[in-house]
């Protein structure tokens, strides 16, 4: 090989190695191209074509890198997208410099996207006219999604804060940036008074060491706090605090809750639950924990205090006969002359507050027609027996309500601190122990505590527990009585009484324990052995033909008021294989006032299957003659309290005359009880009563004693 060969030959491979390198660029910037995160291409200024584009650009508009070379601009992005973008490639051509836009366009999918476009000139040399541009597009919806999404959430926010109703403020390192209307209410400013100013200014003073330390330590946090109104006066908050982004800033936000009406509804829940509702006054609970301060005070200052226990007397009677919103007025205007006694006893002045605090005495009601008053400042026997004597006149003064005139008295019991007890409890069992001695007195009166009350208490209860064992073994007897015409002497009933026999006290009359039973409800089990027993006899009576008369069982109001009474009647006739028409039920005027729609349905039922309704010691009750002429009564009883003072006594002798005049006008048969004399059954016969019930027909006997008089009347 000549060496012009040999040239040629170097030179040939040299090509072929140039050649191979810049393939290899090449196909290593078009890698390049095709993977970076950007559309590019080249665009010739003449014809203006594309030249270049790599494959994101290409497919972009649904295109390949090989098919669109020499397309002209237009049939790529569109003749609108074109003419849309024309400026900006005129200013580059013009003035030889890139520019920036941005824009949107469905891609090939029909996906919408936001776009930014880099336009840059292409010049051979320095100064010379552009041949061509270069393109570089970046994808950028993401971005404007989330500025949009930012953007909406701003102005919700902003909506929001305008719409809310409670109070919202932004702040930044401690000073308000932003507020809404709620908020510049509750603090009576305006938007301008708060813009720029620490938010610990706005701040309730006691408030701002908490508050400043929530900011200090951006925490998250929900606590209750104050505000300080323009004119000075706080207002309870719960601040509810957040950290956020808001208009491109990091800020603090907090939610300011007015809590004015839950603190209202706090304190009123706490009142509710401190006070008696009708009165006022603190209950039970609130006494006996302001008592308890009261009394470590007296013990510190070597001082004493009077507790006084106040009960209603025959309370009940009104309820039942007047109806409770009467019984409700008295209780409200016993508290008011119970305060105003004390002002006049010179007592310190009742005050209106929270704790109810009456200076240094306390007034409570603890339920019921019961009143407790705690006396203090070291009271003298003299002045609480002053107090006392001034409570009884006060609280019995006639009342007048709905054009009746009503009182009430009051039993009182008084317990001396620290003599009688040092304790709340103490002092207020012995003084409830020394108001039932009052009542014992004859109520209207008032009593201090003695030793020996509490050991009376103790045999109470003593005999509380022998009674429950005389049920439970049986020691109960029925004496009976004859209730007989007053016209032919005929036996038209006989009533059921029952006795304790005890068997170390002997013989026990029914006054001595049936108020304990009832008290106890210790008169159930009594009431359902007496019926049966009662029903046991009458059917002997009857199918012997000693007497076949109906036997009268007194009820209690306990046992009348049970649900399923009439059944528990039903039951005991069934039993004892008795018909209705062999008893008769006496109840009280009290027990018909309770319930009236139920008395008369149960009376009713009990009349259908026959057995007999007597109304007992009639005139000590209010029944009313409305309610008196629709119940499915027999018998008018006339208690003996008004029998026992005839034919003498003016007023008794009106009272029975009138019960009389009124059975008759009613079609019922009247029985008059505790007939003791001749002189009263005479007097009784000619008013027209039709029977007697009493000594003078015939006094209470046990059974075998009875059923012997009944034998000698019969053979008489």
């Amino acid at each position: 090989m000549n060496d012009e060969a040999r040239a040629a030959h170097v030179a040939h491979v040299a090509h072929e190695a140039t050649v191979a390198e810049l393939r290899a660029q090449i196909a290593q910037f078009a890698l390049l191209c095709n993977n970076v995160p950007a559309a590019i291409a080249y665009y010739e200024r003449a014809g203006n074509t594309c030249s270049y584009a790599n494959r994101g650009y290409a497919e972009m508009f649904g295109l390949t890198e090989v098919s669109i070379i020499g397309l002209p601009v237009a049939q790529v992005i569109g003749e609108e997208a074109a003419a849309l973008i024309q400026p900006q490639v005129d200013q580059v051509l013009r003035d030889r410099v890139g520019t920036r836009y941005e824009r949107q366009l469905l891609d090939a999918q029909g996906t919408p996207r936001h776009i930014e476009v880099h336009l840059l000139p292409h010049m051979r040399q320095e100064g010379a006219e552009p041949v061509g541009a270069f393109v570089l597009i970046s994808d950028i919806s993401r971005h404007r999604d989330v500025e949009s999404a930012l953007r909406d959430s701003e102005e919700r926010l902003a909506k929001f804060m305008h719409a809310s109703a409670e109070g919202i403020v932004f702040h930044k390192g401690g000073f308000i940036t932003d507020a809404n209307p709620p908020l510049l209410a509750l603090l009576g400013r305006t938007l301008p008074e708060l813009l720029g100013r620490p938010t610990l200014e706005f701040v309730a003073p006691g408030e701002r060491q908490r508050v400043a330390e929530v900011i200090a330590a951006g925490d998250e946090i929900s606590y209750d706090s104050a505000i300080l109104h323009r004119d000075g006066h706080e207002l309870p908050v719960e601040f509810i605090v957040r950290t956020m982004h808001y208009q491109g800033e990091r800020l603090r936000m907090t939610i300011v809750r007015d809590m004015r009406d839950r603190a209202e509804a706090q304190a009123r829940i706490h009142h509710l639950a401190h006070h008696d509702t009708l009165t006022g006054l603190p209950n039970r609970l609130a006494f006996d924990t302001r008592a308890q301060e009261l009394l470590v005070q007296a013990r510190e200052r070597g001082e004493g205090l009077a507790l006084m226990f106040v009960d209603l007397d025959h309370f009940k009677r009104i309820n039942d006969s007047l109806g409770h919103p009467v019984g409700d007025m008295l209780l409200q205007t016993v508290a008011e002359r119970i305060g105003a006694t004390l002002r006049a006893q010179g007592r310190t002045g009742l005050r209106d507050d929270t704790t109810s605090e009456r200076g240094a005495d306390l007034v409570a009601r603890f339920g019921g027609d019961e009143f407790v008053l705690l006396l203090g400042g070291d009271p003298a026997l003299a002045a609480v027996q002053a107090v006392a004597a001034k409570l009884l006149a006060t609280i019995g003064a006639p009342l007048e309500v709905q054009g009746v005139s009503i009182s009430v008295t009051p039993s009182i019991g008084v317990a001396m601190f620290p003599a009688h007890g040092d304790t709340p409890a103490a002092l207020i069992k012995h003084a409830d122990i020394a108001m039932y001695r009052a009542k014992l007195q004859g109520r209207a009166a008032w009593r201090f505590f003695e030793p020996a009350m509490a050991e009376a208490a103790y045999a109470e209860l003593a005999m509380e527990s022998r009674l429950a064992q005389a049920v439970r073994e049986h020691e109960f007897v029925l004496h009976f009585q004859p209730q007989q015409s007053l016209t032919d002497g005929r036996l038209l009933g006989i009533e059921a009484l029952v006795r304790w026999q005890h068997p170390e006290l002997g013989l026990v009359p029914p006054d001595h324990f049936i108020p304990l039973a009832e008290a106890r409800r210790l008169i159930l089990p009594i009431g359902q052995w007496v019926l049966a027993e009662a029903l046991r006899c009458a059917v002997h009576w009857h199918a012997s033909g000693l007497a076949r008369v109906p036997v009268a069982v007194n009820l209690s109001t306990l046992q009348f008021h049970m649900p399923g009474f009439v059944e528990t009647v039903e039951r005991a006739l069934q039993d004892a294989g008795a018909s209705g028409a062999m008893l008769e039920l006496e109840l009280t005027e009290r027990m018909l006032m309770e319930d009236v729609a139920g008395v008369r349905a149960a009376l009713q039922r009990l009349k259908a299957i026959g057995v007999g309704i007597a109304i007992d010691d009639f005139g000590t009750g209010y029944t009313s003659l409305a309610l008196l002429k629709h119940l499915p009564v027999d018998r008018l009883k006339i208690d003996r309290s008004f029998v026992t003072d005839l034919p003498g006594d003016a007023g008794s002798a009106a009272i029975a005359r009138a019960i009389i005049q009124l059975g008759q006008s009613l079609g019922l048969q009247v029985v008059a009880e505790g007939v003791e004399t001749v002189a009263q059954r005479e007097w009784v016969r000619e008013q027209g009563c039709d029977a007697m019930q009493g000594f003078v027909a015939g006094a209470p006997m046990e059974r075998a004693g009875f059923e012997a008089w009944l034998a000698r009347r019969a053979a008489g």
